[in-house]
């Protein structure tokens, strides 16, 4: 089956076509960093991951790029409070970025662009759209551009808005604008706001708007046309509108798929900085909840429904990641760990069918019910068949918990120490037991549940686990 993906664009799931065959490339709207990330920010950064790397294991060699914007309004308006160089609140908000990314397995990007590291490309494209009459300079001598949007006929067709029925656009003031819906392009040096965050240009000091960034840095990395654009549902516009209707009028061809993500919400509202109901990866791990099931969290449900987040629903999706854990565990134990196998066949289809995720979990986990009856049978080559296959899905998913991702060696000695000591008193417990002495033999089990320590008789033996 081929891989089709909704492209929001033509409002349809299509096949996906390589520009070039065997090879992808994508570009994901990446985080402005005034602030750290919170989850709903990671939702995009995992979901994407799992796009990734199901074209990685599809053959495709994948270029993957997500910017950093580290220049605009609210991180100016940050460093103005703080009192500190815009780009010291930028850098140290990207490297809490990349280390939380890190923490949830979300591979590193091929390239992680920084817009300020991209003003040449943005004042080439604004000069070219100037002088093909899709841009002005404004005429209160501000020092702004703005993009003529009258002057793209199919501006709005990616959201589905008229022009007329627009708000205005709210970077600059309408005196400037031949209409008040144009959007800057290059903004004018400010007297309230940093000298050193503007840089000389064609049309005086300034700083770039947002939407030039990203399309300067498509074509930077990717070129002129290239297969997938992707970002959140609030997104499309007007930023990707945006995008769109600058890179086209440049003569671009641009993205051929635009794929978007619904969001996550708390309380019935988008999780954002600025409404400030936010939650982030730190704060779940301190509550005992780690980042191996926030990532099967965020990627559980299809990337076009909306999670609605609560610290119920986050723990009945830990808990399902644990009966996954558990049967890989215990297998290995078994059978060793042997390689990863192949994907079944109904796990490859849910994922070409437009991604679903959903539908590929559901998978893993029939499989595991299925294989769980080959683990009390203590069938070794059904086992060993089960984890391979298991393992290969739970990779794809960047979930498997053997990966080294997932067990550091300060666990892997921990669980050492652990497993000598639950051993001394399994040992003390079957004792008891060979004595009929079932009262101290159920004192040591009970003993160890109070300690967190669950242990199950099964046919090969007693086999212990931690209580999460």
């Amino acid at each position: 089956m081929t891989l089709r993906l909704y492209d929001t664009a033509s409002r349809s799931v299509r096949d996906f076509v390589p520009k070039t065959p065997g090879q992808v490339g994508i570009y994901l709207c990446g985080l402005t960093v005034q602030a750290g990330p919170h989850i709903g920010h990671l939702r995009s950064g995992v979901n994407y991951d799992v796009l990734r790397r199901w074209f990685l294991k599809s053959g495709y060699a994948v270029t993957f790029i997500r910017n950093i914007t580290d220049i605009d309004d609210k991180v100016l308006q940050k460093a103005i409070e703080a009192g500190q160089p815009f780009w010291s609140i930028a850098y140290a908000n990207e490297r809490l970025l990349s280390a939380t990314y890190e923490r949830l397995g979300v591979l590193p990007p091929t390239y992680e662009p920084r817009a300020t590291g991209h003003i040449p490309e943005m004042h080439e494209l604004i000069k070219q759209l100037i002088d093909d009459g899709h841009a002005y300079p404004a005429v209160d001598g501000s020092g702004d551009v703005y993009f003529d949007v009258r002057s793209y006929p199919e501006y709005g067709a990616l959201s589905g808005q008229k022009p007329d029925a627009m708000e205005p656009a709210a970077d600059g003031p309408a005196r400037a604008k031949r209409d008040p819906r144009d959007f800057a392009l290059w903004k004018g040096a400010k007297d309230d706001e940093p000298a050193d965050a503007t840089w000389p240009s064609p049309w005086g000091r300034g700083r770039p708007g947002w939407h030039i960034e990203c399309s300067a840095m498509c074509w930077r990395y990717l070129g002129t046309e290239f297969d997938i654009h992707g970002g959140g549902l609030d997104l499309q516009f007007p930023h990707h509108e945006n995008e769109i209707a600058q890179s086209r009028a440049a003569g671009h061809g641009f993205a051929r798929f635009w794929v978007h993500h619904a969001l996550l919400n708390l309380g019935g509202t988008k999780m954002a900085k600025s409404v400030g109901n936010v939650v982030t990866l730190e704060a779940l791990v301190e509550s005992g909840v780690r980042p191996v099931e926030v990532r099967y969290y965020l990627l559980a449900p299809h990337y076009r429904s909306v999670i609605d987040y609560s610290p119920e629903s986050l723990a009945e999706n830990a808990t399902a990641y644990q009966r996954l854990e558990n049967f890989v565990l215990r297998a290995a134990e078994l059978v060793g760990e042997g390689e990863l196998g192949e994907v079944p066949a109904a796990f490859a289809e849910a994922l070409d069918d437009d991604l679903n995720t959903s539908r590929a979990v559901a998978v893993v986990h029939d499989a595991v019910r299925d294989a769980n009856a080959a683990l009390t049978a203590a069938d070794a080559p059904a086992i060993r068949t089960a984890l391979a296959d298991v393992r290969a899905m739970l990779d794809v998913l960047g979930v498997d918990p053997l990966h080294p991702q997932w067990r550091s060696s300060e666990a892997g000695d921990l669980t050492k120490v652990v497993d000598s000591l639950v051993a001394l008193a399994l040992e003390q417990r079957a004792a008891a037991r060979t004595r009929k002495d079932w009262a101290a033999a159920d004192s040591v089990r009970d003993q160890l549940k109070q300690a967190g320590v669950v242990v199950e008789d099964t046919a090969a033996g007693p086999r212990w686990t931690l209580e999460h």
